[in-house]
């Protein structure tokens, strides 16, 4: 059953037509990822599903009950009130009952309190009353807060923490449907993965805007391509998508091209034929193809890609064989100290460097250090012989606002206004775009600008600071082949893991206050930090004190009514039983990968798995307590 359906819905402004006669549905547990260039109309198509905007024509039917979460690219969230706050509006009925609970609790001895309180009681828990404070911290650890932040107000968070905060309420609020719109946008790879993983378990329908290809192959089983005013379904991922679009792509141009041969021939019979001895086989033919013009059987030429940007990044000069080194550097400002420290490193020409890591650990910091515009707090960094630097900053700072982007083009190279134009032209700026300034650009055109720049440049080191972001996804696969085939050096700062894991011959870490080198591609670094993981919490477990002795004491500390006797209760059953789930697919991982004969992997999930029963052993040693 369809929990959403459109039927022949178009949109147009003015004479303009984004899109027309789209008839689509979105089944219950549906995960649909909607891609498309930039300006297609995806946003907009979003808005109308959830009543934010109309459409000229056709109509959008939700099933009756539906609860429908949006996240929109700017969300707006009103009131005084703290972060955490915020998440609790999720839980207010939950919360209503809980009150009534502790009240009635009190007086337990009067019959007709006590059939309240029971009732009560199993309504309280079908709904998530004994572990809706554990959830909400789940979430909010899992995009990236941390505790301490709790208690900011609302005016007090940046734009992209507000966008984390309201997906981590809607998370919560599990409506049937969420819709969201670069849901991704203001993530670090850490909270990236935490969001496909809630997404997989997530019981509702999802259907998302998205450029992060990784993510998309993470979560989808359906792609709506909307492109040219159409949407195009396909099954499957994103990797499944792009395979299905290309061999739908051949299959039509060859429809096409044997129509248009058919055709040819029947109307060179007929132009033979018309006045002539066979002309009652000709007027036939003629009738029959009028037949197919009017039935509108006559196929069209398939449309291809749109014009692409065409990136060329090109060393001058060829640099020597050491390209960067670092002697004890301390890598921060002056005014909040050492953001992380890194190892001496020797980096060689023509190596990719992936350098990853979460929000605010430095990564930025380091670039700017490497160009000089910061000093390091400790130690050195030295560029080696002939290095020329490219540097393409994630704010695009090096943009003038004020500028035409001819002004910013001839600044870098100088050029004649034909040339300039030219050049511009390649990065999809054509007509009088060449003379707007460049405070009118959206950031994906930014973004395009400074890579116009960048290639003009002839640097054989570049700095990328999240080169993809606000690009559309054909932009992207452009960046990278570009990046592929580029002679010289590259470090490259991103949050996009489906460009690290195609390029990165080694990876950076930023976290915890140093920078871990690991020699390998983005998917070996990950099965390794896995296993890193694994050990760490095995040897933390063997160090903590036995559970039972600590549960005594605290229960002996603290007396519990017996409303809250039952929720801890609840709460240690719901543990014990999401860790033997989370066992249980262990096994089954491990399982898959031993078939594969991945041994680095059964390994790394061997030592999960111990772990995992360690905890469980614990959960229920804490649940046999409170059943005393």
């Amino acid at each position: 059953m369809s929990i959403l359906t459109t039927h022949n819905l178009s949109k147009a402004y003015g004479p303009d037509d984004i899109f027309w006669e789209i008839s689509v549905e979105v089944p219950q547990r549906a995960r649909i990822a909607l891609v498309g260039p930039n300006g297609a109309g995806k946003t907009t198509l979003l808005n109308i599903l959830v009543n934010l905007d109309i459409p000229t024509e056709g109509d959008v039917f939700i099933a009756k009950g539906t609860r429908v979460g949006f996240l929109p690219q700017r969300p707006e969230l009103l009131g005084d009130h703290t972060l955490y706050d915020e998440q609790l509006t999720a839980f207010a009925s939950v919360r209503a009952m809980e009150a009534e609970l502790n009240e009635l609790a009190a007086d337990l001895t009067n019959p007709a309190v006590l059939e309240r309180y029971g009732k009560l009681q199993t309504d309280f828990e079908l709904a998530g009353g004994y572990t809706y404070e554990q959830r909400i911290r789940l979430v909010l650890q899992g995009l990236g807060f941390k505790p301490e932040q709790d208690r900011l107000h609302l005016e007090q968070l940046s734009g992209g923490q507000k966008t984390r905060a309201l997906l981590a309420r809607l998370l919560l609020e599990s409506p049937d449907l969420l819709i969201l719109d670069e849901p991704t946008n203001h993530l670090d790879i850490e909270a990236i993965e935490w969001l496909e993983g809630f997404l997989r378990e997530f019981s509702g329908a999802v259907l998302a805007v998205s450029h992060d290809r990784y993510f998309m192959d993470a979560y989808a089983s359906t792609v709506w391509e909307l492109d040219w005013g159409v949407i195009e379904t396909y099954r499957g991922n994103y990797s499944h998508y792009l395979a299905q679009r290309q061999e739908r792509h051949e299959r039509r141009m060859k429809e096409y091209e044997t129509q248009q041969e058919f055709l040819a021939k029947e109307m060179e019979y007929i132009k033979r034929n018309i006045a002539g001895q066979n002309t009652r086989q000709a007027r036939g033919k003629l009738r029959r193809i009028e037949t197919l013009q009017r039935s509108g059987r006559i196929i069209e030429r398939p449309r291809g890609k749109r014009r692409e940007m065409s990136l060329r990044l090109q060393a001058a000069l060829r640099s020597g064989d050491k390209v960067l080194m670092t002697e004890q550097l301390g890598v921060g400002y002056e005014d909040t100290g050492v953001l992380f420290t890194a190892p001496d490193i020797t980096l060689y020409r023509g190596e990719t460097v992936g350098l990853i890591g979460p929000n605010g650990a430095g990564k930025s910091t380091f670039l700017k250090t490497i160009t000089e515009q910061i000093p390091p707090l400790a130690g050195s960094v030295r560029l080696g012989a002939g290095v020329q630097v490219g540097y393409f900053a994630q704010a695009h700072e090096g943009l003038n606002p004020k500028n035409t982007l001819i002004d910013e083009v001839t600044s870098i190279k100088p050029m004649g206004i034909s040339s300039a134009r030219d050049w511009l032209a390649r990065y999809l700026f054509t007509g009088d775009d060449v003379f707007r300034s460049v405070s009118t650009l959206s950031g994906g055109e930014r973004g395009r600008l400074a890579l116009a720049k960048l290639a003009l440049t002839g640097a054989n080191l570049l700095l990328l600071d999240e080169p993809t972001n606000h690009l559309d996804i054909d932009s992207q696969e452009v960046l990278q082949t570009v990046i592929a085939d580029f002679t010289g050096t590259v470090i490259l700062v991103t949050h996009d893991r489906y460009l690290v894991d195609a390029l990165a011959t080694q990876i950076w870490a930023a976290r915890r206050g140093e920078m871990v080198v690991y020699e390998g591609s983005y998917k070996e670094y990950k099965a390794w930090r896995d296993a890193q993981a694994a050990r760490a919490a095995e040897e933390s477990a063997a160090k903590r004190p036995a559970p039972r002795a600590a549960q005594q004491a605290s229960a002996r500390k603290h007396g519990l009514n017996p409303f809250q006797l039952q929720k801890r209760i609840a709460e240690a059953e719901a543990k014990v039983t999401a860790m033997e789930e989370a066992l249980n697919d262990l096994h089954d991982q491990i399982g898959a990968a031993s078939v594969k004969g991945d041994a680095a992997k059964v390994a790394a999930l061997g030592e999960a798995y111990m772990q995992a029963e360690a905890d469980l052993h614990n959960a229920m040693a804490e649940w046999e307590l409170l059943m005393e």
